[in-house]
This record gives C-alpha cells, sequence and structure tokens, in this order.
C-alpha cells in the first residue's frame, strides 16, 4: 500500500487538490502550523479564528497508547479500519482508528482521507471532534473516544437493559442539532450520507456525537444537489432518489435520519432477519397513526405520548418516498422542540399521497442491492463500558 507523505496531507486542504478544486473555487483554506506545541489547524481565510485545531501525533504516541495495538485494545472493525482504545501520557482516552494494511482498494484510501479532509473542519458539540492524525506507518485518525459505544451497541445488545425513553428522546434531539450544523452551520455544506445508528456515538451523558465521514461530501452553496456513482452506502438507509439516481442532497441524509428516528423508537434493526426494511414496516402504521405499536416493547410502556408523537410524525415526513416533501433539519428541529405540530403545513396534495402509495421501493431495494457499495458497520467503538 502507498502511505501519504506529509507534504501530501496537507494537499489535502489546499486548493490544489484536484478533486475537492471545483467545490472550494470561492474558499480560501490554509494550513497553520504552532510549532510550539506541534499541532496544526486547517481554517478558512474567513473563519480563521473560528476553526479547531488538531495534533500531528508521532505513531511512536499512539504505539504507546493502545499497547502495540493489541487485541484487548480493539473495539470496532470494519471492512478496512478498525478501532483501538488508547490512553495518552496525560490520561486522556482516545479511540485510534487505522487503516487497515491488508486493505488494498484505494478507495478505501481515499474514503479514510476524505474523513480528514471532512471532520477536520467541523467543531460541534454533537459532531465527534477529531484529536488529530498520525501518518507514519499507516493512516490514522485519533478522536476522543466515546465510553458509551455506539447507539446501536446500546440498543441491540440484548444483554444489556434498555435505553430509557427519555434518553432516546435525548439522542434524537442532539442527533439533530448535530446534522443540521453539518447541513447548515458550517461554512461549506457537508453531506453525510452514512447516518446510521452504529455511527452515532454517545459520551458518558449520553450525548450522541456523529462520526466516521468516509463517505461524506462537501456540497458547494451553489448547487442544490450533487450526482454520486457508485452509489455508497449502508443497506436499509438509502433514500429513492440517492440508489435509482444517485442524486445527493441534505434531503439523503433526512431520508437516513428518518430510519434512525424509528429505530430508536422501535428498537429494531434497520433491516430485520426477514430482509424486510425498518422504514417499510413502519410506514403503513405511521399512516394510520398507530404509533404505540411502533414502541420498543422492551420499554413495556415507559414512554411518553408527547414525545412519541412528535418522533414518530418527524420519521413519517423524513422517509417520505419525495425528497421535495421531506422537511430540513432545521424544519425537524422545530417540530421536535417547538408547540402544537402543524399536520396542515405537511399535508401532500392528493396526487402526491397516491405516488407515495404507489411507491414500494423495498423490493427494488433488494434488486439494487448487489449494484451498489455498503458500508460496513465502522464505529469509533462498538463496545459499551
Amino acid at each position: 500500500m502507498k502511505y501519504i507523505r506529509t507534504n501530501s496531507l496537507k494537499r489535502l486542504f489546499s486548493l490544489k487538490r484536484r478533486s475537492f478544486e471545483e467545490d472550494v473555487k470561492n474558499q480560501h483554506w490554509v494550513f497553520e502550523e504552532d510549532n510550539s506545541n506541534d499541532s496544526f489547524k486547517i481554517v478558512s481565510v474567513a473563519e480563521r479564528t473560528q476553526r479547531p485545531s488538531w495534533k500531528c501525533f508521532s505513531f511512536e504516541e499512539i504505539f504507546v497508547a493502545t499497547n502495540a495495538f493489541s487485541s484487548e485494545t480493539l473495539v470496532g472493525k470494519g471492512g478496512y479500519a478498525e478501532v483501538y482504545k488508547g490512553v495518552l501520557k496525560d490520561g486522556e482516552e482516545v479511540a485510534v482508528k487505522r487503516l487497515t494494511k491488508a486493505s488494498t482498494d484505494e478507495r478505501k484510501e481515499k474514503d479514510f482521507l476524505t474523513e480528514i479532509g471532512t471532520i477536520g473542519h467541523v467543531c460541534h458539540p454533537n459532531v465527534l471532534p477529531l484529536l488529530g492524525c498520525c501518518i507514519d506507518n499507516g493512516l490514522y485518525l485519533i478522536f476522543q473516544f466515546s465510553s458509551r459505544g455506539s447507539v446501536a451497541s446500546l440498543l441491540h445488545d440484548v444483554n444489556l437493559p434498555p435505553i430509557d425513553w427519555k434518553t432516546r428522546y435525548k439522542i434524537a434531539i442532539g442527533t439533530a442539532r448535530g446534522l443540521h450544523y453539518l447541513h447548515k452551520g458550517c461554512q461549506r455544506r457537508i453531506i453525510h450520507r452514512d447516518i446510521k445508528s452504529s455511527n452515532i456515538l454517545l459520551t458518558a451523558d449520553f450525548e450522541p456525537q456523529i462520526s466516521d465521514f468516509g463517505l461524506a461530501k462537501w456540497l458547494p452553496s451553489q448547487w442544490t444537489h450533487h450526482s454520486i456513482a457508485p452509489i455508497e452506502g449502508t443497506f436499509g438507509h438509502l433514500a429513492p432518489e440517492y440508489f435509482m439516481h444517485g442524486i445527493v442532497d441534505e434531503k439523503t441524509d433526512v431520508f437516513a435520519f428518518g430510519v434512525f428516528l424509528l429505530e430508536i423508537i422501535s428498537g429494531r434493526k434497520p433491516v430485520d432477519a426477514s430482509h424486510q426494511s425498518l422504514h417499510c414496516w413502519a410506514k403503513p402504521l405511521l399512516n394510520r397513526e398507530e404509533i404505540e405499536i411502533l414502541v420498543d416493547p422492551r420499554l413495556q410502556g415507559a414512554f411518553d405520548i408527547s414525545p412519541l408523537k412528535r418522533l414518530a410524525f418527524v420519521a413519517s415526513l423524513c422517509i417520505r418516498s419525495s425528497s421535495a416533501w421531506r422537511p430540513t433539519m432545521n424544519e425537524v428541529l422545530e417540530i421536535l422542540m417547538e408547540g402544537d405540530i402543524d399536520k396542515e403545513r405537511w399535508k401532500m396534495p392528493e396526487e402526491e399521497e397516491e405516488q407515495e402509495e404507489f411507491w414500494g421501493f423495498e423490493d427494488l431495494e433488494y434488486e439494487c442491492h448487489s449494484s451498489f457499495y455498503v458500508s460496513p458497520e465502522d464505529s469509533i467503538s462498538t463496545k459499551s463500558s
């Protein structure tokens, strides 16, 4: 495998990098080094003082922190990356994501570098912060360690008690805030493309943080959407316009967020053992407003009906087949956090509703399964403490 040299990593954040050149015609980014503490910043000239900083770790630091990448420190493993828990000299717990040397797929290498280039520019409580990277003896990303693991690891582990309703609602709100930030709060719009429960990590106080930006795309402000091939993402979360036509915009993430909400409500996986997708199972119940049937039976009825109605209504909007009739993340937050729900505002014309009923894209989704890449279940931590 060919690993990236320091100068190549710097070019990742410059206008000279051809894969990003068109996206950043009107943006100017600079690479600032701080010789006093061996750290550096990737900043916009316009927002030089507002960008996050991160450190360039030495291989020796992360080697020692992870006890030589021992199997005891391995907390997650996917198709092209491994994640190890480490402890730095100052006692800080970190997660070290390593591109496996067995991976010879250049696309995986590109995804890994894309994650550095994207997450290195974001700073929000509900987005997993990048502490730094290492480019010696391979490619490594260093993050804060998520002590609670991922939402998926807690939600679907039958050996753990179920996540209580109040915490589920907190996770939904925090994830919505993080996604809204990526779409609208960043100077440049970021489409995540792989929103799912295994990519939502939890801090000690159950604050959700969006992670894994390997499939993320920068979408310039003057573009309404972007066409992407090959189609990449996780089975059960793909919006119909994406897997059919490769069209990506904010509404692609909104659809996946709707599936995530259904997972939070029901405790079900996005695709069950019978190969039925969660959104296709839930849609008839949502249409008939039989929302209490959706609730995770492990909660034994311990849920608040008002927040349930909000989550269910938002989910029903997010998984609409027509992206034009899905809400933005700003509108999602309005529904989740404000007063009465204005259902009339979101009522579709009869012809649109008929089209919605006509859409039976569950079968199509499975027929198309072999034609697109399904991302592995990569997350910074898959074990809970």
